[in-house]
């Protein structure tokens, strides 16, 4: 692998961080040079992700540095390949998670590329060509155009950007169990955060009545009165998850902190789900009794397809679902992510590229 080939002979700017300090300065590069295939994109908002903190501090151990975060990705296509099908210079685009799979594979062929074994990440990981790909924390993107989404006309650019990691992270499980299409269903929603706060709007939309399951009970108010949540449990108050008990149809766990399954699987009716898509640090604990004597089942997920990413956005057109977003300048991400650790946003931050000066 190499940070650039041959072919990578455009200047761009962006934001990386260079070691695992963690901290984000200004950083050129170069990106490829758009191929047939490709569209080029002016990126002109870009969500930060929880993900992003592992990633410039290598928590994971797995950060090729310079990083350039970013994977909620929207803009306006610049140039388009000549063998690029459905877009054109102009359209409003994203672009999430997703920069390269193998294409050949049954995942590949039936839209489920999320899970292809040969997937390569929109940053740090490692394109057809072996350049290491750089995120969105930058002024332009160069994309194969398979893994571009069209975004609706009537949403915000800005609010739709997480949109593009953390809408269809919590929508592919509600359209894997049918919940997008049927309705009355009871669903419990755990952590009021980035992920959650849409995980409650889509479940409304749906028609679906929302039991939210969280640590803060100052966060009641807000699912309830501005989020449309019709039921709120303090998961730290036996007397309230007692009295919920085998309540609820279908369970979606967003919290990425250490907490126990137990208290959460009691939830579930008998034939109950409970999915998750939070990826706490230290491995789980699995209780055998709340499974067998409940026939519940525990299952997880990892964002979703492109063709399902299209869905999810042109739902959220449709019922003018947005994430709730703090907007900030590039010269803030350093900040914004110390904020992000403390868990001090409500409920996403998306960064102005296009407010971007040579200051910042």
């Amino acid at each position: 692998m190499a940070e650039t080939t041959p072919n990578h002979t455009q200047t761009v700017s962006g934001w990386a961080a260079h070691d695992s300090s963690g901290n984000i300065t200004p950083y050129t590069f170069k990106r490829r040079d758009n191929g047939v295939n490709d569209v080029s994109i002016e990126i002109l908002y870009c969500g930060i992700c929880h993900t992003d903190i592992h990633y410039v501090k290598n928590e994971w151990g797995i950060t090729r540095y310079p990083v350039v975060p970013g994977h909620e990705i929207v803009g306006v296509v610049s140039k388009v390949g000549r063998e690029v099908k459905g877009f054109k210079e102009g359209d409003r685009v994203g672009v999430g998670c997703l920069a390269a799979t193998c294409l050949e594979c049954e995942y590949c062929k039936t839209d489920q590329e999320n899970y292809c074994e040969k997937l390569e990440f929109t940053y740090n990981g490692v394109f057809w060509d072996g350049s290491i790909t750089y995120g969105g924390y930058s002024k332009m993107l160069v994309a194969f155009f398979r893994y571009v989404v069209h975004v609706p006309e009537n949403l915000p650019m800005d609010a739709t950007a997480p949109l593009l990691c953390a809408g269809v992270t919590v929508f592919s499980p509600l359209k894997d169990h049918g919940l997008v299409e049927s309705r009355g269903k009871s669903i419990g929603i755990v952590g009021l955060g980035g992920l959650g706060h849409v995980a409650v709007k889509f479940a409304k939309a749906f028609g679906h009545h929302v039991t939210v399951i969280s640590t803060s009970p100052s966060k009641e108010a807000e699912a309830k009165e501005r989020l449309g949540a019709d039921h709120f449990i303090v998961s730290s108050n036996p007397k309230q998850m007692q009295g919920a008990k085998r309540t609820l149809d279908f369970i979606l766990d967003t919290v990425s902190a250490e907490h126990s399954l137990l208290p959460i699987l009691e939830l579930l009716k008998v034939n109950g789900t409970l999915f998750i898509v939070g990826a706490p640090d230290k491995p789980f604990q699995l209780p055998a009794f709340p499974l067998i004597f409940g026939k519940r089942s525990i299952k997880g997920g990892i964002i979703g397809g492109i063709k399902e990413t299209q869905e999810m956005l042109d739902v959220c057109g449709k019922h003018n679902i947005t994430c709730d977003i703090e907007l900030i300048t590039p010269d803030r991400i350093n900040e914004a992510l110390q904020r992000l650790a403390n868990n001090d946003v409500r409920y996403r931050f998306v960064i102005d590229i296009a407010a971007a000066t040579s200051n910042n």
